[in-house]
């Protein structure tokens, strides 16, 4: 009967983790439309998996593999833009208008996060989507807690050896082809000292 009891907890928890349902940041306005994947505690780098979001939000997702293909096979660098602090400055930085150039090929973190695009791919499958409509219109990274360790330094030191990991969350979205551009009517050029005249504010009275 202990035993019985023992393996019913194990499959009680098994299910249990396998239905739990996560939440994630965003809600699709058309779910139907829409395939998800995430990734919790990825031991890669934070800033990293950020900076290769930044770079595929907004693609199709055959765009994407390629740039995280090409990314693998050193062709083309990954755009750091908001942490540049050490980044170096590469001639295949022009090709993607990184500000000064600067880029690197995080190997590891593109390979997770090529992974889970693969999956989220998957998941449009399974939903019956088209897969070659599917643009990514939402990437989000997150920093995950710090994994603490430490290590051992001169004179009986210790110093703290942490790594950054990251939560990813992605969603794809199968897009319309009849989408109509709007009709603003034609478009009046304006002169820079116009443009100057409209924002001057007037204070005060008239003398």
């Amino acid at each position: 009967d202990e035993k019985f009891l023992t393996s019913s907890l194990t499959n009680r928890h098994i299910n249990h983790k396998f239905t739990t349902m996560v939440r994630y940041s965003v809600e699709p306005d058309v779910p139907e439309k829409t395939s998800k994947t995430r990734g919790s505690h990825l031991r890669i780098h934070f800033k990293h998996c950020r900076e290769i979001a930044h770079d595929t939000k907004g693609m199709n997702v055959e765009k994407a593999l390629k740039f995280c293909d090409d990314v693998l096979a050193f062709k083309t660098t990954v755009s750091f833009v908001r942490y540049t602090g050490g980044i170096g400055h590469h001639a295949q930085g022009k090709s993607n208008k990184a500000p000064g150039n600067a880029g690197r090929w995080p190997v590891k973190a593109t390979q997770v996060y090529r992974d889970l695009l693969t999956n989220a791919i998957a998941n449009a499958e399974t939903k019956g989507l088209d897969t070659d409509k599917l643009v990514i219109t939402h990437a989000q990274v997150n920093r995950a807690p710090p994994g603490r360790r430490r290590t051992y330094r001169a004179h009986g030191r210790i110093g703290k050896y942490a790594s950054q990991p990251a939560h990813i969350e992605i969603i794809l979205t199968e897009q319309d082809d009849n989408v109509e551009k709007a009709d603003d009517g034609p478009r009046v050029k304006i002169t820079k000292k116009m443009a100057a005249k409209r924002r001057f504010v007037k204070v005060g009275g008239d003398n």
